[in-house]
């Protein structure tokens, strides 16, 4: 296959969703650490991405947001990095062979569970080991590309792309997450990170995809806002990850109740605004993934020239 980032300038593609959720509703417990069953419980996480890649995801993200040495050690598996991160690329590899289709395995780097210094308690050393460890053995084990995902300082996305690249990525991808602001108006990061600021630093810093995923009231429609602004302001193809729309509370539990032809009724905006990439976050099921490789292939069919 192509890199990822080439081949996303000959065809829109389909990424899968929700991971935590999925694994909650295979039995893992609140606050448990989910990344240890690609270990444990290998099975289960197989079929999670088996459901996604027969629901036609091109790209599939391991279950490794959580694991980077900083993150696991909060559990007891500080020591399992490279075991953890090695299985979660063989699982995804491997249900796209038991789906009898080919995609592009996305090693997944989330956020390090702490704010680097000056302004927080993590150094910069730690946090730097930390992401070049997981990165290595990501690459290692075969990794198509590596995702930055939910980031909000550039500080820190900066570290994550700064080791994907010792480690020799085919493909980088920099996520960041925004939440709507208090009036409406636009997209910003937790961090103060604007999406035009950050389309530009993660092409100077050698991204090859600039991306968002999950966010505050972060929607299909706030998604293509974002891609917009990504595309006028940065040479990089974009990919968007939302929400299945905005969460509400349900006898004490987060509920995302946008269905997946709700959800799906949004690509176009999303894809005309020019994403490369499109799949789904928070809330959202191997169905969600269904609607949304529905609606994309509709679009090729009507928009056949790439999205560049």
């Amino acid at each position: 296959m192509k890199l990822l980032h080439e081949a996303v300038l000959e065809r829109r593609l389909v990424a899968d969703g929700a991971m935590g959720t999925e694994l909650m509703a295979a039995g893992l417990e609140a606050g448990g650490c989910g990344e240890a069953w690609n270990l444990s419980h290998p099975d289960r996480v197989l079929a999670i991405h088996r459901r996604y890649a027969e629901a036609g995801a091109d790209c599939i993200i391991t279950n490794t947001f959580g694991g980077s040495r900083t993150m696991l050690a909060r559990h007891g598996h500080g020591d399992d990095v490279a075991a953890i991160n090695r299985a979660g690329v063989r699982l995804v590899r491997e249900a796209f062979r038991a789906a009898g289709r080919e995609g592009w395995v996305l090693g997944d780097l989330g956020p390090l569970g702490a704010i680097l210094e000056p302004v927080g308690e993590l150094p910069v050393a730690t946090a730097q080991a930390a992401y070049e460890e997981q990165a290595a053995a990501l690459v290692e084990a075969g990794a198509d590309a590596l995702i930055l995902e939910t980031q909000t300082s550039l500080e820190e996305l900066g570290l994550g792309i700064d080791a994907a690249r010792k480690a020799g990525a085919p493909s980088i991808i920099a996520s960041l997450s925004y939440d709507r602001s208090a009036d409406g108006t636009f997209w910003v990061t937790m961090m103060g990170v604007l999406p035009e600021r950050a389309a530009v630093f993660a092409a100077e810093r050698g991204a090859h995809i600039v991306a968002l995923n999950c966010g505050t009231g972060l929607d299909m429609a706030g998604a293509a806002a974002v891609v917009r602004n990504y595309r006028a302001h940065g040479p990089l193809p974009a990919m968007g990850q939302p929400n299945a729309g905005n969460p509400v509370l349900e006898a004490g539990r987060v509920v995302y109740k946008q269905t997946p032809a709700e959800m799906a009724s949004g690509v176009d905006e999303v894809l005309a605004a020019g994403a490369a990439i499109v799949g789904s976050c928070c809330g959202s099921t191997p169905a969600h993934t269904a609607a949304i490789r529905r609606a994309v292939d509709a679009f090729n069919r009507r928009h056949p020239a790439a999205a560049r």
